[in-house]
């Protein structure tokens, strides 16, 4: 299989789905002539010109709306906001109306637009860059999450989003993007409401997304030299959440241990966790772990941001506490 960077998949599903649809265009900041903020979109004004891949102001809610617009007016946009901090500037437009006018119009209007957003920390690009805001967005009936941790997920679910006939948000975790993985053919990638199972074990269930698969998968391998076989739980989609993947794992393993960026008050997390509670709790032998960020906005310093995420080590700690009580 070729070796291919998650920013380079992401960069051909789109232009393969241009190639394919004319409906499909790309719209956001610096997407054209610069390239991409992270140079997702890099040559593509190239192939495509300035009326398909569209630079914008610096108006996050005047141009997600535009391509909400679009969409309803049967359009398949694409719409990138450069950073998850910035999209809180468009919520009214994807919360009071992509997410509602299903609904509203008793199914009469559909709005299938995919909004991209760089999320996450571990770049140094402090509290304004750096947050990781998928469970708002989660929250929100009318509104498909999605959030990959491989580059076969990046290559595919946004083929997959681009065919949904609603609003999807695709999370696109920055320290991501280098990132290098063979490539798997196209029919081995589930469908993008289905979580993955990316490890299989019988000692606990490790549920994570985005970046945080490869740290878990790497604490895996560490419990595996210790006695410890963890099943890596891979959710790629939440909202909705595979809840059948889910409680099945648990119920096999029966323990759960959660990592997210977010921070642990009120966040997937929680979700989850609630989730498991509520179907599943007659499968727990012991209570739900979580690990997640530090209660602070992501710090500038690169050991203070590093000291607030979730780490390898602390996956393995968590891990063992819930397999190794004292």
């Amino acid at each position: 299989m070729a070796e291919l960077s998650f920013r380079t998949a992401i960069h051909d599903a789109m232009v393969e789905a241009m190639r394919a649809d004319s409906r499909v265009f790309l719209m956001g900041e610096d997407v054209g002539r610069y390239g991409g903020c992270y140079a997702v979109s890099k040559g593509m004004i190239d192939e495509f010109g300035p009326e398909r891949v569209i630079d914008t102001p610096l108006a996050e809610s005047g141009f997600v709306g535009a391509g909400i617009g679009a969409a309803m007016g049967g359009m398949r946009p694409i719409v990138e906001v450069m950073t998850v901090n910035f999209s809180l500037l468009a919520l009214d437009q994807i919360v009071n109306n992509a997410a509602t006018l299903r609904h509203m119009s008793g199914g009469q209007i559909s709005v299938p637009v995919v909004i991209r957003m760089a999320c996450g920390a571990g770049k140094q690009l402090a509290a304004q860059h750096s947050h990781s805001f998928e469970g708002w967005y989660a929250h929100i009936p009318g509104l498909k999450v999605l959030y990959p941790g491989t580059v076969g997920d990046a290559r595919y679910m946004l083929e997959m989003a681009l065919e949904d006939p609603d609003p999807v948000i695709l999370f696109e975790h920055v320290m991501l993007y280098n990132e290098e993985q063979a490539l798997p053919e196209r029919d081995t990638i589930a469908p993008m409401e289905q979580a993955v199972i990316r490890r299989v074990g019988h000692d606990l269930t490790i549920v994570c997304w985005g970046v945080n698969l490869g740290k878990s998968l790497a604490a895996a391998e560490q419990l595996a030299k210790l006695g410890i076989d963890a099943e890596v739980l891979d959710l790629r989609c939440l909202r909705p959440i595979d809840s059948d993947t889910l409680l099945t794992s648990v119920a096999k393993t029966h323990r759960m241990l959660i990592v997210d960026e977010s921070w642990k008050t009120g966040g997937m997390a929680a979700e989850i966790s609630a989730m498991v509670a509520e179907l599943g709790f007659w499968s727990l032998d012991a209570p739900i772990a979580r690990v997640c960020s530090a209660e602070v906005p992501i710090p500038y310093p690169a050991h203070l941001e590093q000291a607030a995420l979730p780490q390898v080590d602390q996956i393995v700690a968590a891990a063992r506490q819930l397999v190794e009580p004292k």
